[in-house]
């Protein structure tokens, strides 16, 4: 689960991390007051959404195309003067009340969010600072250690994967003892790193500490700052903040899950969580429903092989209901792009012939406008297949994977 910059800011502050004072606001008018409320002088405007990339994105509306959008906020091609960013700096109340006009209600197109951009409802406005230097800190699950690490780099304000790309000796590692949190000598290494010394390496291991223990208290799976910001006073903080959580982790954090903003996610993703089911959309035009997380990357990788895009992960489990099942090709059929459907059962808990009766109740129930190519194996496969078999519908099976893949590419493409 993602959250936006100004939720994640709050959350650090109240972990003893600092972070810059700020307003959010839903509409252009409150931008005077949230300007006079944070002491005026020099504050920046920046638009909430999920995406990385504001500060070059484009703020458009319908009257602009989205190609030429993403091509300016890619750096392809120049941008227009006076069209409007996803961050700007402004010193008065009129140029905030401006600013945010230019981007509420507007799409912002960067290059993380691609053609489609994101709509903007919100926007943060936050205390500006004068700026030393800029830094970079993260946190990511290591799979290797399966624990923690910090990664700090003096290359602030660059995406990490290009730091690590072309100067990866630039990037500092610590792994993280999630028992234990950072320790002491870690703090002060990575300070070092960072070039901080006297109080600002005093004040920069504090944060360090909280932000790890942010990180392991809340099982954060990626947390990241960039920039890390050192100011003329010396102060060390989180300019701009991205923060993701463990999804199934947040029943033990209600107050975190609390700060889901259902506008910012996929609507067929949320529903297919509120039925147990664990789906991701993806670009292709054949859907899939499959049962078990592994046979599932391994049927899209077939499609894939023969020449096929799946348009989804879909995994409903090894016991799913009958309920479940049909819920799950609701989903997938409400898509527009889907031209065809592969169901790829191995039945263990799951029996074969408890799955086709679902299949063939979904059939009768749902307007299957598109082939269904159903391959079936385990725990009464037998009886499963008969049941399809004598159905009397327009169901394509298959025999093994490959046929089956090759069966519904065939399909999609017919």
């Amino acid at each position: 689960m993602k959250v936006h910059e100004y939720q994640a800011k709050e959350l650090l502050a109240s972990a003893g991390v600092a972070a810059p004072a700020g307003v959010v606001i839903t509409r252009p008018e409150e931008a005077a007051a949230a300007y006079e409320k944070l002491g005026g002088g020099l504050v920046v405007v920046k638009a909430q959404v999920h995406a990385g990339g504001r500060g070059k994105g484009v703020a458009v509306g319908p009257e602009v195309d989205r190609a030429t959008a993403l091509a300016i906020a890619s750096g392809k091609l120049p941008r227009p003067a006076g069209m409007a960013k996803g961050v700007q700096l402004v010193e008065s109340a009129e140029a905030a009340v401006a600013a945010a006009q230019s981007m509420l209600g507007k799409t912002l197109v960067t290059y993380q969010t691609g053609e489609a951009g994101q709509t903007i409802a919100k926007v943060l406005i936050t205390v500006g600072h004068n700026i030393v230097r800029e830094l970079y800190l993260g946190l990511a699950i290591d799979r290797a250690t399966q624990s923690p690490v910090l990664m700090a780099s003096t290359e602030g304000g660059v995406e990490i994967e290009t730091v690590a790309a072309t100067a990866p000796e630039k990037i500092h590692r610590e792994t993280i003892d999630v028992g234990v949190g950072l320790a002491s000598f870690q703090a002060r290494k990575v300070c070092k790193a960072l070039g901080l010394s006297g109080d600002t390496a005093k004040k920069g291991e504090v944060f360090l500490k909280n932000f790890v223990k942010l990180f392991i208290e809340k099982d954060c799976s990626l947390a990241e700052i960039n920039p890390l910001i050192v100011t003329e006073a010396g102060d060390v903080m989180a300019l701009d903040c991205k923060i993701n959580f463990d999804d199934n982790a947040l029943f033990k954090h209600p107050d975190v899950a609390a700060l889901l903003d259902p506008a910012e996610e996929d609507p067929n993703e949320l529903r297919a969580g509120k039925s147990g089911l664990s789906y991701v959309s993806l670009d292709g035009d054949i859907a899939c429903l499959v049962n078990g997380a592994g046979l599932a990357m391994s049927t899209m990788d077939l499609i894939k092989y023969h020449g096929g895009e799946p348009a989804n992960f879909l995994d409903v489990g090894g016991g799913a209901t009958k309920d479940q099942v049909l819920e799950g090709f609701r989903i997938l059929l409400s898509s527009t792009t889907v031209k065809a459907v592969l169901v790829n059962i191995f039945g263990g808990i799951m029996k074969c012939d408890v799955i086709a009766a679902a299949i063939l109740a979904a059939y009768d129930e749902i307007d299957f406008r598109v082939p269904l190519v159903v391959r079936l194996e385990g725990t009464n496969v037998e009886a499963g297949k008969k049941l399809l078999a004598d159905s009397g519908r327009k169901i394509i099976t298959a025999d093994g994977l490959t046929d089956a893949a090759k069966k519904v590419v065939a399909a999609a493409k017919g």
